[in-house]
């Protein structure tokens, strides 16, 4: 059993703290809102739960912030008590998992027990499952039909992406009537139903005219704590609630503003002015975006192409920049040039360059960049050459030493520019940073910046152009 609490007030306002340690405190009208995750394979560490982090950061987006998250096994008394605890203190349960046809599945039987209810089953869910498996061309299990079984009382949360349909039940708690919602472990599933039903049916229980608005701005080379420290005192925490998430490689600031929708628009608009000012090149995109995504806009919008020369990094560039749907449209292609013979047969790096300088050095890294470029007559070439480690260090070379180029017109007299970082972590870590510090380089070169004006925060960076 995994239990996570927050602070809160003996006045009923939730206290939390910045990690600097400035308090964040929030209304007496805010819900109180409690996650329960259901599942033998969380407590036993076989799957994340990805689903309570989601959950909880939608939330954030709204301003609340979790009371509590508890991560319980399918055992009927664990998950029983994860409801008492829970509707004890909430005025909301959001529960996840627990709701498919195998017997270890037994969220709704144990919540009727607790609410004191008897389970029904609903002909109308039970057609629609059938329905869904005739669509297969499948037979449909009869112990499927468990998923159309409901506390007495439930209000249905359809699920248009599977069997499992979700719901909300008031469950009786003395004098108060706190809110049980139930949603399926599928995260694909689940985050649909959260996104398209449950946040705003949460919003809708508002105790006042007011709304929730909020913006979320991805962010990348500067640490929380720089982020921090940049916006101090740029929000008014009466006025708006600011928090960080990290999300490896970026951090994500999110502001939010509570009250009339046309005022809070209004007031999110003036304080998100004031955070890119502060923040300026930092700041990679609005929303809920990734590099690549914002780097495959920005190559269609200055009608560019792009081709990779990786080593190090081992075609996660390539990789992330495909995972974009239309990304044919600006990425011709990479070479994944892992050894010293393919450098030099397939991206024309100088033997010499190769035995003077090493293939970790910004003189190969610069020779690739352009060997890419012009195997492909790609628009831009950027190059990848480091030690991801474990093994390979030396005293001049540490594991983490990568170099990163890029070839593109205008980058002083050879159109090519190198960089060389320490970067840290272990073997996936830095191959993931330098495909970040890479696809930032293209952006910030698209953008008009230059790529090399930031050291991202990365200790012992140097840099050089190539002649």
């Amino acid at each position: 059993m995994v239990l996570w609490i927050s602070g809160r007030n003996s006045d009923n306002t939730s206290l939390a703290t910045s990690h600097l340690g400035r308090p964040i405190v929030k209304t007496k009208r805010q819900r109180r809102v409690a996650i329960i995750s259901t599942g033998d394979e969380l407590v036993q560490g076989r799957t994340i739960d990805t689903n309570a982090a989601y959950i909880a950061d939608r939330l954030g987006a709204i301003g609340i912030e979790a009371q509590s998250i508890v991560t319980v096994g399918d055992y009927p008394e664990q998950i029983e008590w994860a409801w008492h605890h829970s509707l004890a203190r909430a005025d909301i349960v959001i529960a996840t998992g627990g709701l498919g046809p195998t017997a270890d599945d037994r969220t709704s039987e144990t919540l009727a027990h607790v609410a004191d209810a008897e389970l029904y089953l609903d002909e109308e869910q039970a057609q629609r499952i059938r329905r869904f498996f005739e669509v297969l061309k499948r037979s449909m299990p009869e112990n499927n039909l468990k998923q159309a079984k409901f506390p007495v009382g439930a209000e249905i949360i359809p699920n248009e992406l599977g069997t499992a349909p979700g719901y909300r039940l008031a469950v009786p708690q003395g004098q108060r009537r706190p809110i049980a919602v139930v949603l399926p472990g599928v995260p694909r599933e689940m985050k649909a139903m959260l996104d398209t039903q449950v946040i705003p049916w949460i919003l809708s229980q508002s105790e006042d005219d007011r709304s929730i608005v909020s913006r979320t701005f991805q962010t990348f080379g500067m640490s929380e704590s720089a982020l921090d420290e940049a916006l101090m005192g740029a929000i008014d925490p009466d006025e708006a609630r600011l928090s960080f998430r990290a999300s490896f490689p970026q951090v994500s600031v999110r502001i939010a503003v509570i009250g009339v929708k046309s005022e809070a628009e209004h007031k999110l608009e003036a304080l998100s002015e004031i955070v890119r000012a502060r923040l300026g090149d930092a700041v990679v995109a609005e929303g809920d975006v990734t590099m690549e995504q914002v780097v495959g806009e920005l190559l269609k919008r200055h009608k560019q192409t792009l081709a990779t020369a990786e080593s190090c990094s081992g075609g996660l560039i390539g990789n992330r920049i495909t995972n974009v749907a239309g990304s044919s449209e600006y990425y011709l292609g990479g070479v994944i040039a892992y050894s010293n013979e393919l450098k030099r047969k397939t991206l024309s790096v100088s033997p010499e360059t190769l035995s003077r300088f090493g293939a970790v050095s910004e003189e190969t890294a610069c020779e690739m960049a352009l060997g890419v470029r012009n195997l492909s007559q790609a628009s831009l070439g950027i190059a990848t050459t480091g030690i991801a480690g474990p093994d390979g260090g030396t005293k001049e070379k540490p594991v983490g030493t990568v170099t990163i180029a890029l070839a593109a017109d205008g980058l002083g007299s050879t159109n090519v520019r190198a960089r060389t970082y320490q970067l840290w972590g272990n073997r996936d870590w830095i191959k993931i940073l330098t495909s970040q510090v890479a696809l930032d380089w293209v952006r910030r070169h698209l953008l008009g910046r230059d790529p090399l004006a930031s050291d991202f925060g990365l200790r012992g960076s140097r840099w050089q152009s190539c002649s």
